[in-house]
């Protein structure tokens, strides 16, 4: 049996959550390694790219959220087999980390002020764009899913950003952002909030 261990940190939003979920909604047994904030510094240089999510498969380590989201939809037939879905999947993966890397920028800024400037400049400008755009992507593929016309890992890692971005715990950044822009992919949000692995893996 293959053994696989996920290790990121210890909160249900951010790039290692996708597999998370992923493995969860397939009932793939992994170990769930989690890493508290106090922690990090010390583990940080044993990680290839000094990052996370780190995921080891028999022992072999691969790195890159995206790349892990891929193997782990392989593995829990969550990505498709079709190279035109299967490229359509990974364009929403990668334009979800493209916008999530420029919020995540904004968590190192030190003045509360700069902060929220930069902020509110995605707010203004490129949240919109990715929201609008995944939202006409959804759309024009049905309305239901992004790639496959099934659920896959493109649809958990928007679901993993959206489910974050309208919790409202971003300061200076609305939670009700998509409802506003982008009302189809909160539909989305809340279909695949009402899945039953889903339900259960937040414990509901």
């Amino acid at each position: 049996m293959t053994q696989i261990k996920l290790t990121y940190f210890n909160h249900r939003n951010g790039r290692g959550e996708v597999a998370r979920l992923a493995m969860a909604v397939a009932d793939l047994p992994f170990e769930d390694q989690r890493i508290a904030m106090a922690d990090w510094p010390t583990l940080k240089a044993e990680m290839p790219f000094r990052a996370m999510p780190v995921l080891e498969v028999d022992g072999e380590v691969i790195t890159q959220s995206n790349t892990i989201n891929r193997l782990v939809g392989r593995l829990t037939e969550l990505y498709p087999a079709d190279p035109w879905q299967a490229a359509q999947c990974d364009e929403v993966m990668d334009a979800v980390e493209d916008i999530l890397s420029r919020i995540v920028a904004t968590f190192f800024i030190a003045g509360e002020e700069e902060k929220k400037k930069a902020r509110a400049f995605l707010v203004n400008g490129a949240i919109p764009v990715y929201l609008t755009r995944l939202q006409a992507y959804l759309e024009q593929r049905g309305g239901e899913y992004f790639a496959d016309n099934r659920l896959t890992v493109a649809d958990l890692k928007v679901f993993v950003f959206l489910r974050s971005l309208r919790s409202g715990s971003i300061e200076h950044i609305p939670a009700d952002l998509i409802d506003s822009k982008a009302p189809l992919l909160v539909q989305h949000l809340e279909r695949l909030g009402r899945h039953p692995k889903i339900v259960a893996y937040y414990g509901g």
